[in-house]
């Protein structure tokens, strides 16, 4: 037989059982489409991490306090240990650093806000007027914190548009005066609304002096301290100043973390690249489960058309023949299968991107290539066993069977 002989015979076999062949196709291309779906949101969180980190800007230094002992990043390092914590005065030192352009500390808290008898929760951040730049926000409205002695912070916040919103509705909400703790603060700005970003919803934040976010926490310490480099090519000279810096004001000791953000990505994508490879690997196993669908859909298939096969080889067909026609009908399924899947699997991903479109959910290539390849691998060779009894069929004892 020719192979379109071969593919004719194949087509005219699926088509046969129509309902047989829909399930089989159905399980091959569910295969196919989890694979694309779950690699397109392991990639699209991939994607969105490194975009909220890169929407920062790319010359941050963090100083976190606490010593890492591992000697790189890793996520929990956020949270710390350390004999000696960090100050407004290390941070002040730091700003003497020449390869350093503005530094921001920061002091994060819980509190209540309140207005006009309306009462909610929300993030209070303490830091300076450098803060806007070194995170790269924007502001809606007003203006931010002002320049002055970090010490001694005027009662001025700025508020997230989340905040804006629910407080004051329709109200002017500059130059509004709000108790937040048990301290009272005048509106000076409103945050552009971004939405999510590096743990800190910046729709829901509301920034204060950091010298009264220390007490209003009755705390002396800082959560961490931002930096921003002169250039992306004095980073390393940055955070060896820093490192020099904060090691002659701690007695010698080098108990904090400084990381760039550089390394950050650089573990995120890590991190992140090797959970998209393995949910894809879970995805694909229900590939095998759809390939043992084939064998044994084949198997059935075999059974049912051993006259056929008798017929075939009594007028002079060989069993490579035979062998090559259940063969090419697996692959054939396989492939319909997972052309179906992978078309199923791109338009998940498309209605992923429509409902949350800051969350880029696009499957990587060498994850669609992965699922087509797959599936049609998995049918041919789950096909094998049923390809080989049939060649192997007696053409006299098969056309003595009804």
């Amino acid at each position: 037989m020719r192979a379109p002989d071969l593919i004719r015979f194949a087509r005219d076999a699926a088509t046969g059982n129509p309902l047989r062949t829909s399930l089989l196709v159905l399980a091959m291309a569910i295969g196919v489409a989890a694979v694309v779906v779950l690699t397109a949101l392991g990639d699209g969180a991939r994607r969105y991490v490194l975009n909220q980190f890169a929407s920062i800007g790319s010359n941050l230094v963090i100083v976190l306090p606490g010593r890492s002992q591992t000697g790189g990043f890793n996520p929990g390092n956020a949270i710390t240990s350390t004999p000696r914590d960090l100050t407004i005065d290390d941070a002040q030192a730091l700003r003497r650093a020449s390869a350093v352009h503005r530094v921001a500390p920061l002091t994060v808290g819980t509190s209540e806000i309140s207005f006009g008898g309306k009462l909610r929760e929300v993030m209070v951040a303490g830091t300076t007027a450098e803060f806007i730049e070194v995170r790269r926000l924007t502001l809606a409205q007003g203006r931010f914190l002002p320049q002055g002695d970090w010490r001694r912070g005027v009662s001025e916040a700025v508020i997230g548009a989340k905040i804006r919103n629910e407080m004051f509705a329709r109200e002017e909400a500059l130059g509004q005066m709000v108790r937040i703790g048990d301290r009272r603060f005048r509106i000076v700005g409103v945050l552009a609304s971004t939405g999510q970003g590096l743990g800190m919803n910046t729709d829901e934040l509301v920034i204060v002096p950091v010298s009264l976010a220390q007490a209003m926490f009755n705390s002396n310490t800082l959560f961490r301290i931002l930096v921003e480099a002169s250039s992306r090519d004095s980073i390393d000279q940055a955070k060896a100043q820093l490192a020099e810096i904060i090691q002659l004001r701690h007695e010698g000791e080098q108990d904090v973390t400084i990381i760039t953000q550089d390394a950050v990505l650089a573990t995120f994508d890590r991190l992140l690249g090797t959970m998209t490879i393995a949910v894809a690997g879970i995805a694909a196993i229900s590939l095998a489960v759809a390939g043992i669908l084939v064998m044994n859909v084949m198997l059935v298939s075999v059974t049912q058309r051993t006259t056929e096969i008798g017929l075939l080889k009594a007028l002079g067909a060989t069993g490579a023949t035979i062998r090559n026609a259940f063969l090419t009908e697996a692959a054939m399924l396989s492939v319909t299968g997972a052309l179906l899947g992978c078309v199923l699997g791109l338009a998940m991903a498309a209605i992923i991107r429509q409902l949350y479109p800051e969350f880029p959910a696009f499957p990587p290539d060498w994850a669609v290539l992965a699922g087509l390849g797959t599936a049609l691998a998995t049918g041919i060779l789950f096909g094998v066993l049923p390809a080989r009894q049939a060649a192997r069929l007696d053409p006299v004892q098969s056309l003595s069977k009804r």
